[in-house]
């Protein structure tokens, strides 16, 4: 069977000028379309965890579902504008209205993995039903040769989405949010694709039809509307239902969430980062006096803190007098100003900030070992960094890493890891250790029980170590010789006989 060219449309403007505005068309609705996946790439990280597999699942089956899309769209091209108006409307809201569906699934039912899905799927049909109506707008406009239509609407199509994907990182997510960002992407794609149908295409639709569209598309627009009106309490009440009533500070920063719960008179002080609890007031001390003070038996004088914004293992560094420098490299400026400034934080971490032994450098901890080069510095180096098995964090638990912090001790000195919480994930603690022990250096392990879960701890240097106190330690909380003794042996018996292989940039092991 043979397809029949499409009928010219009776333009109410110039063909060459209906051109471009259809190719103007395609540049924004690319646009938003790369700000909806973006937005749910995203969304799979903060709310399932931040690892390559979701990235991965998000991509896979919206482009699956944009090749079931163009399909689809064979059977309404012979309605092309009425079906290309009606797609942008249902793209708008479902893409504009998805943070804030996701964030309700997260909140208020515990999960949010099969949302996820859902919304990808869905969003990438209808992102892929576009591109065959496109075309046949296209070819109504002035009919050339094919190659010709699809170089124009790819080129238009491409250079969109490098627009809507500068946009959502540099603009939308940190101005505006992600839920208030992506509702004025819905409005945007509303908008386009009403423009381009009800004001290039009027003269192909009946009245009817005309006053369908205006219907739908004042709808979504409403719709959009009042949720970014109420996204302000939306967000409040999501907040307060994943991290209780006692919500004291919520912030983005320019690199990541930072959730302050707790007061005076409730419950005890917690920080979440990414949604993640990376410290509570209640227990916090049995961490960081394991993650620091086995590591300051021995020389001591200058040490190197990787990671630790909340200054909390700062604390517990400076209770040795005998400490003279300590450097804490820290990515985001804005947590260490938060813990600085929070009266909670502040008097958790004993103002430590404020000793002038302290020295904070703002910056990757990769980045600024790869950039200074300047060996044999350290006498302690102490790594209070995000779980390994969150995959923004996989270089900073790499080979290439620990040859570069292993580089930085001292004669005699040595480096302590959070290896993360190896119940139920033995390899991922054991990998770290692997790793550790390829870049040159010999590791003690000690695994730490508390509430129940273990924190799993590695000890390192370039001799033999052993996992003990300080003669000099202060007095602890939580650690005895005794509990150090338990929590080596805990370790020693989980090692399993087969060896695990190492982490590198090139090969990264955790999340697997």
């Amino acid at each position: 069977m043979i397809d029949v060219p499409p009928s010219l449309a009776r333009l109410p403007v110039p063909v060459s000028l209906g051109r471009a505005l259809v190719l103007g068309s395609v540049f924004v609705c690319a646009a938003c379309g790369l700000v909806y996946e973006l937005e749910l790439v995203a969304l799979a990280s903060y709310l399932v965890g931040d690892s390559v597999t979701q990235a991965s699942v998000v991509l896979s089956v919206m482009v699956f579902a944009m090749g079931v899309g163009s399909l689809l769209a064979k059977s309404i091209r012979c309605r092309a504008a009425v079906g290309f108006a009606l797609i942008e409307s249902l793209l708008a809201l479902i893409g504009g209205l998805s943070a804030m569906a996701l964030y309700a699934s997260f909140a208020w039912l515990g999960q949010s993995s099969s949302a996820i899905t859902t919304f990808a799927f869905a969003i990438g049909l209808l992102i892929g039903a576009e591109v065959p109506l496109l075309m046949t707008l296209i070819q109504r406009i002035r009919r050339q040769d094919a190659g010709g239509a699809v170089a124009e609407l790819f080129a238009a199509d491409y250079v969109g989405a490098l627009v809507g994907g500068l946009a959502f990182p540099f603009v939308l997510l940190p101005f505006l949010g992600q839920v208030t960002g992506v509702l004025l992407t819905g409005v945007v794609n509303a908008g386009a694709g009403a423009a381009t149908v009800l004001g290039l295409f009027r003269r192909d639709l009946s009245g009817r039809a005309r006053g369908w569209l205006i219907g739908v598309n004042i709808a979504v627009l409403v719709g959009l509307a009042t949720a970014a009106v109420f996204a302000g309490p939306f967000e409040r009440a999501a907040r307060q239902a994943v991290y209780g009533g006692d919500v004291r500070l919520a912030v983005r920063t320019d690199v990541q969430e930072v959730v302050l719960t707790g007061s005076p008179a409730g419950r005890p002080l917690r920080l979440f980062l990414d949604g993640r609890l990376s410290d509570s007031g209640r227990d916090e001390y049995r961490y960081h006096e394991a993650l620091v003070h086995p590591a300051m038996a021995g020389p001591r004088r200058r040490v190197l803190i990787l990671g630790g914004g909340d200054g909390l293992a700062l604390r517990e560094v400076l209770r040795y007098a005998d400490v003279a420098s300590v450097t804490l490299v820290e990515v985001d400026p804005q947590l260490v100003d938060l813990a600085r400034g929070d009266p909670g934080l502040a008097g958790l971490n004993r103002h430590s900030f404020a000793d002038r032994r302290v020295r904070v450098v703002t910056a990757d901890a990769f980045d600024w070992l790869w950039e200074r080069r300047q060996p044999g510095v350290y006498d302690v180096v102490i790594e209070d960094l995000p779980d390994p098995g969150i995959s923004r964090s996989a270089k900073l638990y790499s080979q290439e890493f620990y040859g570069l912090a292993a580089a930085e001790l001292a004669p005699g000195g040595r480096l302590a890891v959070h290896a993360g919480t190896p119940c139920g994930r033995t390899t991922q603690f054991w990998t770290v250790d692997a790793t550790i022990r390829s870049a040159g250096l010999d590791t003690s392990d000690y695994w730490i029980l508390s509430n129940g879960t273990f924190w799993g701890f590695l000890l390192a240097a370039r001799d033999p170590v052993e996992v003990r106190l300080p003669d000099a330690a202060p007095p602890l909380r939580s650690l005895t010789p005794q509990s150090l003794h338990a929590a080596v042996r805990t370790a020693a018996l989980s090692r399993g006989a087969a060896p695990v292989p190492p982490s590198t940039l090139m090969r990264p092991r955790y999340g697997q």
